[in-house]
């Protein structure tokens, strides 16, 4: 799978190890920074990764912050994005199983470091449920496009 991955300063230890992690599952992985921990705009790092996610180069994306509250409003400014802010294996299958989400925001000082790759893993394997979370899914995009 494509993914594109981001973060600001606070989000990079976290970023890092996603990435290494993903890449031994061999994952085809974009790292649009930032690439150390000096301080940054997180904005700048997160927009080019919901872009690339929007227009359909990268099947996900994930993007990370201090609490990723911001990096999922910058994430969710962007037409196709259906970005959510998870902080656990449950939040992380719901997300996909009922919304769909295509981008993932973490929090790396709200995310113990021993849960991080299982929340990845379930955001990352678990199947978007269709059904009737398909007319909900339009509803947002609807949203989103207007």
């Amino acid at each position: 799978m494509r993914i594109a991955i981001g973060s600001d300063h606070a989000g990079f230890r976290y970023k890092e190890m996603i990435k290494t992690h993903l890449l031994e599952l061999h994952h085809d992985v974009r790292d649009f920074g930032t690439y150390s921990t000096d301080p940054v705009d997180y904005p700048l790092f997160i927009r080019p990764v919901a872009e690339a996610v929007g227009r359909g180069e990268f099947e996900r994306g994930i993007v990370l912050g201090g609490s990723g509250n911001g990096e999922a409003m910058v994430a969710n400014r962007v037409r196709g994005v259906r970005c959510s802010l998870c902080w656990s294996v449950e939040s992380a299958r719901l997300a996909r199983a009922h919304n769909d989400a295509n981008v993932l925001s973490l929090g790396e000082r709200l995310i113990e470091p021993g849960q991080l790759i299982a929340i990845v893993d379930a955001w990352m394997d678990t199947p978007f449920d269709g059904g009737r979370h398909l007319r909900r899914i339009a509803l947002i995009d609807a949203v989103s496009s207007g």
